[in-house]
């Protein structure tokens, strides 16, 4: 198959989705020039064969998602692109043209939103998989779109999808679209808010069914200007025509679906939220009842979401590494009545000012990375107990010290920032916290 003969593409950003994808889209006749602004990177390419050159001429541009096209600084080949009139896409646009030049009407379900969108992502495909569906999954999390296969009719894409792609999608369209909540995150790329929910909503563009949150003002602004069916959810509260919570139960209009106590995977209101948006793309794909309600208890988790790593001396160690904004650690919080919290990396717009509701939760923070200083101006106001450590190494024996003292029965990381100060994503940051804490677990073993 070789649904892109004759035209001229052009890959900039040669790291996690580059690479794969100047390859796949040279297996499907197109003639591809990549550039990366990184010496090595260039050098990889060239290794396996791709015409690396900055290139001048071409009909479509694809750009790793992490370069900006407009702000805050536009990439020269973006320019050049606006120059051209060669339109700037991303991977899940060249994917869903490959389908379905391939004749193939398997359906794609687009899943964003600030905060959530990795675990409702990966319970949908637990949902699916149960079903006995066949799926591809990733986008966003786990494998670039144009690493996976193309599927046959009753087959379904399920792509976790960043406002950095949703913003360069084309005539791609998702049959089934979930936005699931909004607050303020990125807004050095796209401007403002407004920006920001633009695109994150060109997920719901020519939706068959559109799942939107209801637990944030933001979302129910998309939702009253929503036109198609749209499925309301909510962790909160009722919602007619849709699916919501009700404490650990979640139901719909006819009735009970499934006791989330019982789900050990899916802790507080946001998860209530995520499994509802689950279950309800799941139901627009045609799973039974039964299915998803089995398959919503049975869902292990993700690294770095609540994840228990551990526990030394009756005291759980929580990582929550990818919490790099404050509502997504707001969401932690929330989850405990008194936990040892380690904070700090790379601050986002607002710090951690958005929490006080939560700081009575709090026996005490330990601060780490650049925010150490400004997070603990916020938390003296507040009067919460606080200490600034510096490290991630300092802070998983003084948490546990903590939390001895003050009788807290958890420790969670949950650093409301990024983590490129002292780490190379949030993934090294929770490794590294389960290494500590796996460190600390022998060492307290073995002076017993």
């Amino acid at each position: 198959m070789r649904p892109f003969a004759g035209s001229r593409i052009a890959v900039l950003g040669l790291a996690r989705a580059g690479l794969p994808a100047a390859q796949r889209l040279r297996e499907w006749g197109a003639a591809v020039t990549v550039w990366d602004d990184g010496e090595s990177a260039r050098e990889l390419a060239m290794g396996v064969g791709l015409h690396v050159e900055r290139p001048q001429n071409f009909d479509m541009l694809m750009i790793s998602p992490g370069i900006p096209h407009l702000g805050p600084r536009a990439h020269p080949l973006a320019l050049r692109a606006a120059e051209i009139g060669a339109p700037i896409l991303c991977d899940v646009e060249f994917l869903y043209r490959a389908v379905r030049a391939a004749g193939s009407r398997a359906r794609f379900v687009g899943i964003t939103g600030t905060n959530g969108k990795s675990t409702t992502t990966a319970l949908l495909d637990h949902i699916a998989r149960a079903a006995g569906m066949v799926v591809a999954t990733g986008g966003n999390l786990g494998p670039p779109a144009l690493d996976m296969p193309l599927l046959p009719d009753d087959g379904a894409y399920i792509l976790e999808m960043s406002s950095y792609s949703a913003e360069r999608l084309g005539t791609a369209r998702f049959e089934l679209g979930a936005l699931l909540n909004l607050s303020p995150d990125h807004l050095d790329r796209h401007g403002d808010m407004a920006g920001y929910a633009a695109a994150k909503a060109r997920v719901l563009k020519g939706n068959d069914l559109a799942v939107l949150g209801m637990d944030d003002a933001e979302t129910r602004a998309v939702a009253a200007a929503h036109v198609g069916q749209m499925v309301p959810v909510s962790g909160l509260s009722p919602q007619p025509g849709g699916i919501w919570a009700e404490g650990s139960l979640l139901r719909g209009d006819v009735g009970v679906i499934a006791d989330l106590s019982q789900a050990a995977a899916l802790p507080g209101i946001h998860n209530a939220q995520n499994a509802a948006a689950a279950a309800a793309l799941a139901f627009g794909l045609g799973i039974a009842r039964e299915v998803v309600a089995a398959a919503l208890l049975t869902y292990p988790g993700l690294p770095h979401r609540q994840e228990r790593v551990g526990a030394v001396r009756g005291i759980a160690f929580l990582n929550d590494s990818k919490a790099t904004n404050a509502d997504s650690t707001a969401y932690a919080l929330a989850c405990h009545d008194r936990v040892v919290w380690i904070a700090g990396g790379v601050p986002k717009a607002g710090g951690i000012a958005p929490l006080a509701p939560h700081f009575p939760r709090v026996a005490q923070a330990l601060l780490i990375g650049q925010a150490a200083e400004e997070f603990a101006a916020t938390l003296a106001d507040h009067g919460v107990p606080h200490r600034i450590v510096g490290t991630l190494e300092a802070a998983v024996p003084a948490a546990l010290e903590a939390a001895r003292r003050t009788g807290s029965a958890a420790v969670l990381l949950s650093p409301a920032c990024a983590s490129f100060d002292q780490f190379t994503s949030f993934e090294a940051r929770g490794d590294a916290f389960r290494d500590l804490v796996a460190n600390l677990a022998n060492r307290e073993a073995e002076a017993v």
